[in-house]
């Protein structure tokens, strides 16, 4: 048997139980067993009962404020205080970011371009 209350599921989640369970005792498991590897399997695929969206309504302005100051700080920080298109700015950044630059920026022959002529071609494009 299952231990705490369903209540908090979802419908999806409890039909999705219900299937798994009605599985596992088809394949000749007990009907405890049956539903206790269901609930983990929703536990695990969906991080457990119906939790409060994430829409950010509860934020005050002046939250949201700090939330965005935060962020550019910390961006800045990752580039280490270099201008953004500089060597060593670029240089932080994976291939695949680079690439979608260089795309952005339409630089010729970058799909044969290993990272450092990226780096070099993005400098050079300003």
């Amino acid at each position: 048997m299952t231990r705490g209350s369903k209540a908090k599921y979802t419908l999806a989640q409890r039909r999705k139980a219900a299937a798994i369970e009605a599985s596992y005792e088809e394949r000749g498991l007990s009907p405890e067993q049956a539903e206790a590897r269901a609930w983990a399997t929703v536990n695990k695929q969906s991080g457990g009962g119906e939790r409060a969206g994430g829409s950010g309504r509860d934020k005050s302005p002046t939250d949201k404020a700090r939330a965005r100051s935060e962020s550019a700080r910390r961006a800045v920080a990752t580039r280490h205080g270099h201008a953004r298109n500089s060597a060593a700015s670029l240089g932080t950044q994976s291939k695949d970011s680079l690439m979608r630059e260089a795309r952005a920026k339409k630089i010729p022959g970058r799909s044969r371009m290993r990272k450092q002529e990226l780096i070099e071609a993005l400098s050079k494009a300003g």
